[in-house]
């Protein structure tokens, strides 16, 4: 009993406190290369926080804030071992969109709003995961996360084109609008910079193929860095990350007026959905790599709880960052202490050496941001789901490509509503598989054979898939079609054993299928079907209609009782016989009379 109990104790605690589950993983080798990961993470944050909170039209140092506290949260009550947490392009979007309706973005009333907003996301979210909604998750399939990862990928090197070559593209341009830009300005490429890039990915490149082990995202990003100040970056226009404040996330209060409440509820839904959505996929995308599983309503509960908490450190809406958590993966990561190590490196960085940091080159990093870009891209997989189902090559290149030309999130929708039509589409169109005995079976065998005859009064068929109102049209369609084919096979055996499920449409199209063949002289049989089927059809008086003794436990049963409703004259005639019950009829003579048995 006291082994039980601890048990039970033990479950309790994993799940309140996830983090209990991988701490165990924690040892010396793994601190190591979670820190170096977690160190090149902060890196990469400084000038992406800036410029998110700017998007967010919000001042610069509240992105940095919210890459202190969330991503720690996250990390703690997620579950992913590879998801970084923080501020992001699509929720920047929104949270501007939402709050610069009802304040002067910068200002403290704006501040205040946006931290509200983060607090009512975060509730959804912790709400959702509690309610263990996180199956929702499930219909993003496969193909879709591949599909976005790809193109997500693409849209990171795209974002990186500008700072790689040292030109001036507008922000928030669109994938074909930045590669047009860049075109245009072919002649205006800053050599100096893409010199700084072009040695950070070789450099970065050159450690992966020949010494995978050395943390070597870290090591071409301070090589990029050394050359940028040998040549001169301020003489050659090489763009540096800049000064950055020195201060720690302050401790902040969220507006729970209900005037505000009611203002920011519909934007923090949309929010909310945003970034699970986001955190859900990338933190997938990542463990097809690292072959982790990830429990959705865990996730929920992680993002949910980091941006409540963030909402009270004046941390602004977070979510999974694609492009952080791809170089968390790529850089080494074992566990969620390098999302940990990785906010308070930053925290540090900004502390303590903030003006040393504002002299990383950008172009160095967009070096690095290419590299991560194409390591996101699965090409095993693609390749296998084009080789392996149209209709799953036809999600991935849809979701790909409106991953690229329309928003962002939106093409994840786009995936998973295609993947639900195709999943629907398969589901209402069950196979109806013609059977015949096999004759030189010693059981009652049925297989699929057109080359073996069949009986000339009974259809003896399989249904493969649930009888639901989605299906029940296709279905009576066939054996509607049956009939037309074969009018003399009155009889119809359905073998039940691939029908999983049956609703009252099913239910009703089963015993008009058999009042039918009735009224024409027939009658319809079940055979195996499973204890769900059953209890549907006798709870609903399904079974009464159609009638008890027309369903039978085993095939012998079923074909013995058929067999009695036959017309035994035209057995007589019969020279198929491939039923054992066919031996009680003499055959005619050439005189038209019984042969004695």
């Amino acid at each position: 009993m006291l082994k039980i109990f601890a048990k039970q104790c033990n479950l309790l605690l994993t799940r309140v406190l996830p983090f209990l589950r991988w701490w165990p993983m924690v040892n010396r080798q793994t601190l190591r290369a979670d820190f170096i990961a977690g160190l090149t993470g902060a890196v990469i944050v400084l000038p992406q926080g800036v410029a998110f909170a700017l998007i967010a039209g919000l001042p610069p140092v509240y992105g940095l804030y919210s890459a202190m506290v969330p991503p720690i949260i996250a990390a703690l009550f997620g579950s992913s071992r590879h998801l970084i947490s923080g501020p992001t392009t699509a929720i920047s979007i929104v949270v501007f969109a939402t709050v610069s309706q009802f304040a002067e973005p910068g200002s403290p009333e704006y501040i205040q709003l946006a931290l509200t907003l983060t607090f009512l996301a975060g509730a959804y979210q912790f709400g959702l995961g509690l309610a263990r909604m996180g199956v929702l998750v499930n219909f993003v399939s496969h193909s879709v996360v591949v599909g976005f990862t790809a193109g997500a990928a693409i849209l990171i090197a795209t974002s990186q084109i500008t700072h790689f070559f040292g030109v001036h593209i507008p922000p928030g341009e669109s994938f074909l609008h930045t590669w047009q830009d860049l075109f245009a300005q072919i002649h205006d490429i800053n050599v100096y910079a893409t010199a700084v890039a072009l040695l950070t990915l070789v450099v970065s490149v050159g450690i992966m193929l020949f010494r995978p082990r050395w943390p070597g995202l870290l090591a071409a990003m301070v090589i990029g860095s050394i050359l940028a100040l040998i040549i001169g970056a301020e003489a050659h226009q090489i763009k540096l990350v800049g000064e950055l404040p020195r201060s720690l996330p302050p401790l902040s209060l969220p507006d729970f007026s209900l005037g505000a409440l009611r203002k920011l509820g519909s934007g923090a839904l949309a929010i909310a959905m945003l970034g699970l959505v986001e955190a859900v996929s990338i933190a997938r995308s990542v463990a097809l790599k690292s072959g982790q599983r990830i429990d959705g309503n865990q996730e929920f509960v992680g993002q949910g709880l980091a941006n409540i908490i963030g909402s009270f450190s004046s941390s602004y809406a977070s979510s999974g960052s694609f492009t952080r958590s791809g170089i968390n993966y790529a850089a080494g990561a074992v566990t969620p202490m390098a999302a940990i190590f990785a906010a308070v490196t930053l925290a540090l960085i900004v502390v303590l050496i903030a003006p040393w940091a504002g002299y990383l080159p950008i172009s160095a990093m967009a070096g690095i941001l290419l590299v991560v870009a194409w390591r996101l891209i699965d090409f095993h997989h693609i390749r296998t789901i084009i080789e392996t189902s149209r209709s799953e090559t036809i999600i991935l290149a849809t979701t790909f490509f409106a991953t690229l030309f329309i928003e962002l999130v939106f093409a994840i929708y786009v995936g998973i509503i295609l993947s639900l039509i195709f999943y629907l589409m398969r589901t209402s169109r069950p196979r109806v598989v013609s059977l015949v005995p096999d004759t030189n079976s010693s059981r009652r065998q049925m297989v699929v054979d057109n080359k073996l005859p069949e009986c000339p009064q009974m259809k003896i068929v399989r249904i493969d898939g649930s009888l639901f109102f989605g299906a029940i049209d296709y279905v009576q369609r066939n054996l509607r079609s049956l009939s037309e084919q074969a009018p003399e096979q009155k009889h119809l055996l359905i073998i039940g054993t691939g029908i999983n499920f049956i609703d009252v449409a099913g239910a009703e199209m089963i015993v008009q299928e058999s009042e039918r063949r009735k009224r024409n002289g027939g009658g319809l049989y079940v055979v195996k079907v499973n204890e769900y089927v059953c209890n549907i059809l006798k709870r609903g008086g399904y079974l009464q209609r159609f009638g008890a003794e027309n369903v039978f436990v085993s095939k012998a049963d079923a074909i013995g009782a058929i067999f009695e409703e036959l017309d035994h004259d035209r057995c007589a005639r019969c020279d198929k016989r491939i039923f054992r019950e066919c031996a009680q009829i003499p055959p005619l003579n050439a005189d038209g009379k019984n042969e004695p048995l």
